[in-house]
């Protein structure tokens, strides 16, 4: 069983920061992609960023230059620091990883319950 579990979301004012983090645990083998993703009030789901891992990252067009991702492969975390925060970044943002199980041989999609960004004044 593997679980991801994200933190950090909140209510912060326009042109503010967050740091939203993601754990996985349970039994994981290998993590291959880990991303964010979000999805705005009558929104789809959209892709915000993803890191390889090889550290490869890539950004929607909407966030790049304000959001960075990260990962720590020896506590199995994927971080997103948020900066200059704007209103449309309203959204539940949920944590992904692409995780081939313990004793498995094919890895599959894992999601995080998701966690709320209100960007308001």
């Amino acid at each position: 069983q593997v679980q991801l579990v994200e933190s950090g979301g909140g209510l912060v004012q326009p042109g503010g920061s967050l740091r939203l983090s993601c754990a996985a645990s349970g039994s994981i083998g290998v993590i291959n992609n880990m991303g964010w993703y979000r999805q705005g009030p009558g929104k789809q789901r959209e892709l915000v960023a993803v890191i390889t891992s090889g550290r490869r990252t890539n950004y929607a067009d909407s966030v790049k230059g304000r959001f960075t991702i990260s990962r720590d492969d020896a506590k199995n975390t994927v971080n997103l620091q948020i900066n200059s925060l704007r209103p449309e970044d309203t959204a539940v943002y949920y944590c992904n990883a692409q995780i081939t199980p313990r004793d498995h041989w094919i890895p599959r999609d894992y999601w995080g319950q998701g966690t709320q960004v209100t960007v308001s004044s």
